[in-house]
């Protein structure tokens, strides 16, 4: 048996009472949601596609296809459902020092609410702070021009280059000292797909090595609709288990999905995926998982739903 399933047995097998549509094939449950599209499996031709439902409006799936080799996990989230909403969590910081890193499965343990998946966040210097923008729970951190991801709650996602100026979030224009919803900000790099088209070459003649090379990556993407949220982590630098994915294949992935915009997060050693307290991606250090700076939660709260 290979480690990866040795380690996410649990979580396929936690699904059986579940209908079949929801731990089968991918195909589609009762609410048209827990499916891998068509188009994904048309680009893929997995030879490996398991789902599971994580929770109501969150699907799980894993596909491991041998034309990268890719071993690729999906998160699906319905974000019409309002209990559903994303946080940034941060690393711990002792005292007096500018960041900190803390590992993500860590990040997610100690979070307040109910973290359903947790990835890994911005890319961040050696001191331990994030490159980009960073707002948690309407409290700006770091204010950075870059490519970001937005959110408030009640569902509203903004992918673009943003940062904070003051109390406002440039781009969306979310205030984050208004009184109502409350706004999260985390970085990334490059944007992927905006209105549906790739950004460019995505930094290939660039930075080639960064761009053009296949590595573990992690980066999220939502619908045309702003209804379906995609988190995506690609294992990489596991020779015949998985080699990773460039930049041009992962925008591919998006499209596939369906994707209108879309953002590259800290991938390499820092990639991973928890879901429900489990790290079921194989992050490509030998030591397991790196300790980041910022991760990125879907929590559920019944509270968002009053």
């Amino acid at each position: 048996m290979s480690p990866w399933i040795r380690r996410a047995a649990p979580l396929f097998l936690a699904c059986a009472p579940l209908a079949t549509s929801a731990c089968g094939d991918g195909s589609p449950g009762s609410d048209g949601g827990g499916a891998v599209p068509d188009s994904v499996v048309a680009i893929l031709a997995p030879d490996t596609l398991r789902s599971a439902e994580v929770a109501s409006g969150v699907w799980y799936h894993y596909l491991w296809s041998a034309k990268g080799p890719f071993a690729i996990h999906l998160a699906e989230v319905d974000l019409s459902r309002c209990a559903l909403d994303l946080d940034v969590a941060a690393a711990r910081v002792e005292p007096g020092a500018p960041g900190g890193h803390e590992v993500v499965s860590a990040m997610a343990a100690r979070h307040g609410r109910s973290a359903l998946v947790a990835v890994n966040g911005d890319f961040f210097t050696p001191e331990g702070l994030p490159l980009g923008p960073e707002v948690r729970e309407g409290e700006p951190v770091r204010g950075r021009s870059r490519p970001a991801l937005a959110w408030r709650a009640g569902g509203e996602v903004w992918i673009g280059t943003s940062g904070v100026d003051g109390g406002t979030v440039d781009g969306p224009g979310w205030s984050t000292t208004a009184a109502g919803p409350e706004v999260d900000v985390i970085g990334g790099f490059p944007e992927l797909l905006d209105g549906g088209r790739r950004v460019g070459d995505l930094g290939v003649e660039s930075n080639p090595s960064f761009a053009a090379s296949r590595h573990p990556r992690t980066a999220v993407g939502v619908d045309p609709e702003g209804r379906r949220l995609w988190i995506v982590v690609v294992d990489g630098r596991q020779g015949a288990y998985s080699t990773g994915m460039s930049l041009p294949e992962l925008a591919e992935l998006f499209e596939g999905l369906g994707v209108r915009e879309a953002l590259n997060l800290d991938g390499g050693g820092s990639s991973v995926m928890v879901v429900d307290g489990r790290v079921v991606s194989r992050p490509s250090d030998e030591t397991g998982e790196r300790a980041v700076v910022n991760a990125l939660l879907l929590v559920r709260d019944d509270a968002f739903c009053r």
